[in-house]
């Protein structure tokens, strides 16, 4: 639009001169060109305007974004924090259970050792005396059966020389009464002559 008033105010001014119709086709080529560039420029400045609108668009929701993950990081912040403070403390608490378990443990350790030492110790004697209680009756036993053996001995010689007294005395008693009924015998026969009976058919 300018350049049509320009136009207008140069060709009143221009208007005592006789201009040719070679100087009307370049003003025309020129004003055509000049017309083309102002719409060549106004579409590149709405299409800049447009990007710099789509620009400020993008910008401003970027911002949001930002904004919005900046309060994210800042809630994770605080959350890990926090977390990051309870996991410290649950594990000083842990560590402080585990620490007094530790030094039980210990102090039992050391009085199961203590035991087991005097448990070893009742154990070692206990063994030695049941050793010795068994050498003293392995000894006894020894003894004694010696003392069997021995008695045995006595007694079949006390048996052997009963048998042999026994018999001697069944001897020297058969003997006596072998001797008596002969005797007996002689007076029954006596006594069967003096009668007048022969002994012999009785």
């Amino acid at each position: 639009m300018p350049p049509k008033k320009k136009g207008k105010a140069n060709s009143k001014k221009e208007k005592p001169k006789k201009s040719t119709p070679e100087q009307d086709d370049g003003f025309t080529e020129k004003y055509r060109r000049s017309v083309l560039d102002v719409a060549v420029l106004k579409e590149h400045l709405a299409l800049r305007s447009s990007v710099a609108r789509q620009a400020t668009a993008v910008r401003d929701d970027l911002k949001s974004q930002i904004r919005d993950l900046d309060q994210v990081l800042t809630q994770e912040r605080s959350d890990m924090k926090d977390i990051t403070a309870d996991l410290n403390r649950q594990y000083k608490s842990m560590e402080t259970d585990l620490q007094t378990k530790v030094d039980r443990l210990e102090v039992s350790v050391d009085l199961l050792q203590t035991q087991l030492a005097e448990c070893q110790v009742q154990l070692k004697s206990e063994r030695e005396q049941r050793e010795q209680r068994e050498a003293e009756k392995e000894a006894i036993i020894s003894d004694l059966q010696c003392k069997l053996d021995s008695m045995e001995r006595e007694c079949e010689k006390i048996m052997h020389g009963c048998l042999d007294s026994l018999l001697s005395q069944l001897a020297e008693t058969r003997l006596h009464w072998e001797e008596q009924s002969t005797v007996i015998h002689q007076e029954v026969k006596d006594t069967l002559v003096d009668f007048g009976i022969n002994p012999l058919y009785i």
